[in-house]
C-alpha cells in the first residue's frame, strides 16, 4: 500500500479513485494532481513507480491543505462563528439545520432522536 498524506491508499484501485480516500481530496482534484506530476489516471496504484509515489506525495504535502490540517481548519471556522454569535454559529451551537432545511417536520440528523413532550392533563371538576 502506497501512504500518502498519513492515510495508506489501495493498491488495487485506479489512482483517481485511490487519491479519494485521502481527506480533502475528490475526483476532481484527485485527476489535476495525476495530470500535474505526469501519472496516467487510468494506471492502479499498484502499478507506479517509486518516483511517481514520490511525486504524488510531495506535490500533495506542498500544495494541498489535508486530513488534519484541513479537518482543524473547518472545526476553527465553525468556532469562530459560534464565537461571533452569527445566525450560522447559533444553529451549530444548537444542533439544528444551518441552510436553510425546515426543521418542523425533518431535520432528524442534526435533532437526534425524536424527544416526546406530554401533554398537560386537564383538570377533573
Amino acid at each position: 500500500m502506497a501512504r500518502i498524506a498519513g492515510v495508506d491508499i489501495p493498491n488495487n484501485k485506479r489512482g483517481e479513485i485511490a487519491l479519494t480516500y485521502i481527506y480533502g481530496i475528490g475526483r476532481n482534484k484527485s485527476k489535476a494532481i495525476l495530470e500535474f506530476v505526469g501519472v496516467d489516471v487510468n494506471r492502479k496504484v499498484s502499478e507506479w513507480t517509486d518516483d511517481e509515489q514520490k511525486s504524488v506525495r510531495e506535490y500533495i504535502t506542498a500544495n494541498i491543505k489535508v486530513e488534519g490540517e484541513l479537518r482543524s481548519d473547518v472545526q476553527m471556522n465553525i468556532k469562530r462563528l459560534m464565537d461571533i454569535g452569527s445566525y450560522r454559529g447559533i444553529r451549530h451551537r444548537n444542533g439544528l439545520p444551518l441552510r436553510g432545511q425546515r426543521t418542523k417536520n425533518n431535520a432528524r440528523t442534526r435533532k437526534g432522536k425524536k424527544k416526546t413532550v406530554a401533554n398537560k392533563k386537564k383538570a377533573v371538576k
